[in-house]
């Protein structure tokens, strides 16, 4: 993306921060709720691994990835930095007898690299095939054109589109292909309308705050594609491993991790996510109102808040989680009346449950 877009490395990733925590923090709010409607715990604190014993024994394993960031940050190509990081994974874990890798584990290791590799090389080519016809011909304006046209220069329609075109292109391709397909095919529809919406010209060289959220909204739901049926191929291994139905996991996937459907368009209409031109009073209310619709939409999708949500406390949770996405403050304010309501609801029926269960 660094290259494609010609933004700094260390730029990107501190775009990236916020939504990663916000879907990270989407996915526990959907775990959490399933759980606590299947009756279900986590391990006690004794039943967990402790902390500084992992680190006294493994801690030195985290040196690689330390050192590839370290190294990607400070302007080593990535060739280089992996490089360096693949030594020092060797190196590294020489330093405890119980991590220490042998020279015929070093063999079969890049013989399994090179294995892996194969499919990535492979995708990454036909990718630059697409990428060579779509710049000759001007595909990727075209469609571009296309989709705003089609949605007739709408944002939500528009980002709907691209949203089903990114999830299309990417089931079952690696991450690497994903990006350069997805950036190459849907992203221009996306800078197009953002470029539009700024009255700036939508076939000129857009600036890095139309560029970015544009290309990480199509390669978000190009990625999110491997665990979004009809393909879901994360969700079927899952599915191979706990020997479970397929589709069905899949399915509770998508449930699941509901926020990563919603996060891009947060950051689309609302760049300030991504730390462009924000202050810390906004860049506090966007993360307040974030969190709460994810939690809000996560309970309704789960149908449980405190206690198992009526349907009518689900659309209104629903509702008011969809609105707080809106950075306009008339939609943040009556989304978080919605919200106020289901969770009044929820208090009063739970504790009406409470008191019948304690009157004789």
């Amino acid at each position: 993306m660094a290259e494609f877009t010609n933004i700094p490395y260390v730029r990107i990733i501190g775009a990236a921060i916020v939504p990663a925590i916000l879907y990270y923090f989407g996915v526990w709010a959907g775990v959490h709720f399933e759980a606590k409607k299947s009756g279900l715990r986590g391990l006690s604190r004794d039943e967990l691994p402790k902390f500084k014993k992992i680190i006294v024994e493994r801690g030195h394993l985290i040196i690689p990835l330390v050192a590839i960031i370290y190294l990607l940050v400070t302007g080593f190509t990535p060739m280089r930095a992996a490089l360096w990081a693949i030594i020092l994974s060797i190196v590294s874990s020489w330093l405890k007898k119980s991590t220490r890798i042998s020279p015929i584990e070093i063999v079969r290791g890049l013989e399994a690299g090179a294995r892996s590799a194969l499919g990535v090389l492979a995708a990454t080519a036909c990718a630059g095939i697409i990428i060579g016809v779509v710049t000759l011909t001007g595909l990727g304006l075209k469609l571009g054109s296309i989709l705003v046209e089609l949605a007739g220069g709408l944002m939500i329609p528009t980002l709907f589109f691209t949203m089903v075109t990114s999830l299309i292109l990417g089931m079952g391709v690696p991450t690497t292909a994903n990006y350069v397909i997805t950036s190459t095919i849907t992203a221009p529809a996306v800078i197009m309308l953002l470029s539009k919406q700024a009255g700036l010209d939508p076939y000129a060289v857009a600036p890095a705050s139309i560029i970015l959220p544009a290309h990480m909204f199509a390669f978000y739901f190009g990625i999110i594609a491997d665990v979004t049926p009809p393909v879901a191929l994360a969700a079927f291994a899952g599915a191979g491993i706990a020997k479970a139905n397929p589709m069905k996991t899949g399915i509770n996937a998508s449930k699941l991790a509901i926020a990563a459907f919603l996060v891009p368009y947060i950051f689309v209409m609302n760049p300030q996510m991504l730390l462009f031109d924000v202050t810390a009073i906004s860049f506090i209310w966007m993360l307040i109102t974030s969190l709460v619709g994810i939690i809000s939409i996560a309970a309704s999708v789960n149908g449980w808040f405190m206690t198992t949500e009526l349907w009518y406390e689900r659309i209104i949770g629903f509702v008011g989680g969809i609105l707080l996405i809106d950075p306009g403050l008339t939609t943040d304010l009556i989304g978080m009346g919605l919200i106020a309501l289901m969770v009044i609801s929820q208090i009063t029926r739970v504790r009406k449950a409470k008191r019948a269960t304690v009157s004789p």
